[in-house]
């Protein structure tokens, strides 16, 4: 790449690598996809600061960058960069194949004139820009602009339904555009769901996936676009739309703080997380991963397959008429809460939960053991089984039901307290968190604790389910979505020691009049594991104090001791700390200890991952010192 950047004459050690990547982008243009596609924040840097470099190099007139003829020009991708007057724009034309080679065939000769005129001419054109000051000055404002061709191939419907697979190519429709997705769905993060929408729409998998209606995710989708619809087959199209599947969800509270409304997600205000030992059904987060479906309690029925007298129907009258109604405080904590701490480290994926995607209640039902046993499990069927198998009632639009699974010991062990629940608080189970039925397994993250449950399977094996296969894993700091396996790492079962600062909030005021701040918060630990201990600090962890630990609302009697490995709810904590003399500002940190000795890391680098899963580092809020009236005299 030839450029005139630096008034030195030579580039440094920072634009070095800059140069690198452009060499490669003339070099090597289809790997110019990947570089944009790219989830590693190296190249996309890399590429990003090639781009600005491109907009202050005055001596590029126009460039076309044309892949080998050795390649095949079906899967091409051909990256227009120009500068014009200093200004810089930059067009991607994705030339898929199947039925697009003669599209692009004739203007192929174009491409290679073009290539020969710009080798030809650059001499001419560099000596020409060296004195054009106010161009470069012009160009450092200029911004990358995608443009859309008007001249397009036009589709009909039906020529899109025959591109259903990575043999004939993945064409889907979005708004009237046509798309080949081919290369993309070895990269795409849901895996080969895509392709239950090759040859036709994207609408109706985005409506029960709302996280796709993103502007990156857009940009994505923009680089394959090969075509567009002809009118007729765009309005037949849109008239077999199926209707929002959203659209009968439950009246939420508003107090709600909502990370996406298609499916509805969201944890209350921190503030008020801690205000009561059993958190109000109404605030208690919501995590939904499908539209809240709607369950006729007199026609539901629980199939339960796998114990040795064939499969079992379970109605819910019978539920509740045939096995002891058990009670259990137990916490649920979404495996991403507190991932916006992991955001601010590196940009993760995943809904930006703050500290409250964790709630407590009291959950009836009968026992899960109870009902296996009653059905005929025993140590024939106990030989042969490893796992039970959970399936929702929440369905997309192709009938793929939410699924989990966990250790089967788990399920059926006298101290596992695993529950078919059907109430919440003293009532029944309100529709977004499972009713009539959902699992709870105490002590284990809550995408294993299934709502709306419709079935239950004893199996050899995990759960197929994406949830449990490709999602909800944990992995190293260095592991990005280029060479993440997930079937290199287990399924979270049993959560870590977490705690969080409830009060006071990041960015406010204590008057230095009070002498002291109240700080408040809860703790908890998967495995049932029982929280002994909450260290706090109000100067960033250079001096401790023990907070008191609390069981129950402010009044009431504390709970009983749990047994040994069944402490299956958190525990609130609040201490008052003298304000340091001469103090401007307060880091308060909360660190907490469980009864396995198992503590929080301190900071958040070491256990970023790239789903923001697991998320425990202490718990740090700043606050201001302000002058109180007593001092003011």
């Amino acid at each position: 790449m030839w450029c005139n950047h630096s008034k030195r004459g030579a580039c440094d050690d920072a634009t070095g690598c800059v140069h690198v990547t452009l060499v490669r982008l003339i070099k090597f243009p289809s790997g110019s996809r990947r570089i944009c596609r790219s989830r590693s924040p190296k190249l996309q840097d890399s590429y990003k600061r090639a781009m600005q470099h491109l907009k202050h190099c005055q001596g590029l007139a126009q460039v076309f960058l044309i892949r080998s003829q050795s390649s095949r020009l079906s899967k091409s991708v051909i990256p227009s960069l120009s500068v014009w007057d200093g200004h810089f724009s930059c067009r991607w034309r994705s030339t898929g194949g199947h039925g697009r080679q003669k599209y692009f065939n004739d203007r192929l000769p174009k491409f290679r004139f073009a290539l020969a005129g710009l080798l030809a001419g650059t001499g001419a054109v560099l000596a020409y820009k060296l004195h054009q000051d106010k161009v470069q000055l012009a160009a450092t404002s200029a911004q990358l602009r995608v443009t859309q061709t008007s001249d397009l191939p036009v589709y009909t419907l039906e020529e899109v339904t025959k591109h259903r697979s990575l043999d004939s190519g993945v064409w889907v429709t979005y708004k009237g555009g046509v798309y080949d997705i081919t290369e993309f769905v070895a990269i795409h993060p849901g895996g080969d769901k895509i392709l239950l929408a090759a040859g036709g729409a994207l609408e109706p998998y985005w409506a029960l996936y709302a996280v796709h209606q993103q502007d990156h995710v857009l940009e994505i989708l923009s680089e394959y676009k090969i075509g567009v619809l002809n009118p007729e087959s765009y309005k037949k199209q849109e008239s077999a739309n199926p209707s929002d599947p959203y659209s009968a969800e439950p009246t939420r509270h508003p107090a709600l703080q909502i990370n996406t409304l298609k499916p509805f997600n969201a944890e209350p205000p921190a503030s008020i997380l801690s205000d009561n030992y059993i958190t109000p059904s109404v605030i208690f987060f919501k995590r939904n991963h499908l539209p809240v479906p709607r369950v006729d309690p007199e026609a539901y029925r629980l199939e339960i397959e796998g114990l040795s007298g064939g499969v079992v129907s379970l109605s819910l009258s019978e539920l509740k008429s045939r096995f002891p109604k058990h009670t259990i405080t137990a916490t649920l904590q979404c495996a991403g809460n507190r991932r916006s701490e992991m955001n601010k480290v590196k940009q993760v994926k995943g809904l930006n939960w703050g500290i409250a995607a964790i709630s407590n209640a009291t959950w009836s039902g009968a026992r899960l053991r109870d009902v296996l046993l009653y059905y005929g499990f025993g140590t024939e069927v106990a030989a042969k089984a490893k796992h039970l198998q959970f399936e929702g009632l929440d369905k997309d639009v192709t009938g793929t039901a939410y699924g989990a699974s966990i250790p089967l010991n788990k399920a059926v062990s006298e101290e596992g307290d695993v529950l078919l629940a059907y109430e919440m608080n003293g009532e029944d189970l309100p529709p977004d968190h499972g009713y009539p039925v959902r699992v709870v397994v105490p002590g284990v993250v809550g995408a294993r604790n299934v709502k709306w449950l419709g079935k239950i399977v004893v199996s050899d094996e995990e759960s197929k389910s994406h949830w449990q296969q490709n999602d909800y894993k944990g992995f190293s700091p260095g592991t990005d979505w280029d060479t993440v396996d997930f079937k290199s790492a287990p399924a979270i079962q049993e959560l870590p020691i977490q705690s969080a600062i409830t009060h006071p909030a990041e960015g406010t005021s204590v008057d230095r009049s009070d002498r002291e701040v109240t700080v408040k918060g809860y703790a908890w630990s998967g495995g049932g594991r029982e929280v002994v201990r909450v260290d706090v600090s109000v100067d960033g962890g250079k001096t401790w104090h023990v907070a008191k630990l609390r069981t129950s609302d402010q009044g009431q009697h504390p709970a009983p001791p749990p047994p040994p490995g069944r402490a299956w709810a958190w525990k609130l904590w609040e201490i008052d700390v003298p304000i340091p003399h001469r103090a401007q500002e307060l880091e308060i940190v909360c660190k907490a200890v469980d009864s396995g000795y198992n503590m929080q890391p301190d900071t958040v680098a070491p256990i970023w991952n790239l789903r923001g899963v697991l998320s425990n580092a202490w718990h740090r809020v700043k606050v201001k010192v302000s002058e109180g009236f007593k001092d003011q005299k």
